[in-house]
């Protein structure tokens, strides 16, 4: 059998294999299905400074090939992801596990980052900026290289373990950002958040969801972000996670060639619970069609 173990910003990685954050919550509830430490880590649920309810709903509405979702960041705030949320994961995973920060200005994303890196159970910091910069009109802090390289320097200021920035598809020029994100000190980049997409009831003649715009994810974005994971790997020298429509083993494997050291699988969870153990298993005999012996070997493969 094809070795499958790769290396993440200096964390062993028994699979690249990576639920991504807001499709697996915190872990256990996928823990009652099967033994989740399979996974090579997973990307816990969004986590802001303070509780956040999130966005009216409906925030959810489907679409060919995918989803498009609104839930506005629902979570518990930190403080209660540390004091209630880790300890029940750290009952059933036994790996070091991402951490999914948001935040609506730089000093959020500082707080919240330092209070995670204190963690035990926290291996690496997934910093969110697709999120609106409160103090910059509500536009995006990653729609700006500037302000994404701010939020960078000031995360990397108050931690000590891997900062992995996720980068959102709506922008023009993905790659300068993901370099004024190397430049600042990210050890490595996730990419791509979700596009932004929009469904209309017929009947109604009004936007499905409450928030009328959404994240849209699935299947049907895949070509789009095995694109930009190729422009940002072939621009950066830190490792890249590539996330975006990836459902199948075949999928990962495609990730990898144009770039991805690890992969995330975001939409297929909420549709198939199992896929992340799927794809693992899948795996050994995807490796063996295509003649792979360790997968390490053909990250950037497509170059």
């Amino acid at each position: 059998m094809g070795k499958l173990s790769v290396n993440l910003c200096g964390i062993e990685l028994s699979n690249p294999v990576i639920p991504a954050s807001g499709t697996f919550g915190y872990g256990y509830e996928f823990a009652e299905l099967y033994d989740i430490n399979c996974l090579g880590t997973f990307s816990f649920k969004g986590t802001t400074r303070d509780p956040r309810f999130g966005n009216p709903t409906p925030r959810i509405a489907e679409c060919t090939a995918g989803m498009i979702n609104a839930v506005g960041l629902q979570n518990p705030g930190v403080d209660k992801v540390i004091s209630e949320e880790l300890p029940k994961l750290k009952a059933c995973f036994h790996k070091p596990v991402m951490a999914n920060i948001s935040g609506f200005s730089v000093e959020d994303y500082a707080y919240t980052c330092a209070r995670l890196d204190e963690q035990e159970q926290v291996g690496w910091l997934e910093v969110n900026v697709s999120c609106p910069n409160v103090h910059g009109g509500g536009m995006s802090f990653g729609t700006n290289p500037e302000a994404a390289a701010e939020v960078t320097r000031a995360v990397k200021a108050v931690t000590k373990k891997p900062v992995i920035v996720k980068l959102s598809p709506n922008v023009t020029d993905i790659v300068s950002i993901a370099r004024a994100c190397e430049d600042a000190g990210a050890d490595g980049i996730s990419l791509i958040n979700t596009m932004l997409g929009m469904r209309i009831n017929l009947r109604t003649r009004k936007p499905v969801i409450a928030n009328k715009m959404g994240g849209f994810s699935g299947s049907a974005i895949f070509p789009v972000a095995v694109r930009m994971v190729y422009q940002v790997a072939g621009a950066v020298k830190i490792p890249v996670v590539g996330i975006g429509g990836v459902t199948t083993a075949e999928d990962v494997i495609e990730m990898m060639m144009a770039g991805a050291t690890a992969v995330e699988v975001g939409a297929a969870n909420l549709i198939n619970p199992y896929a992340c153990r799927d794809i693992i298993e899948e795996l050994p005999a995807v490796m063996d069609k295509y003649r792979i012996n360790a997968l390490s070997e053909i990250i950037g493969g497509a170059r």
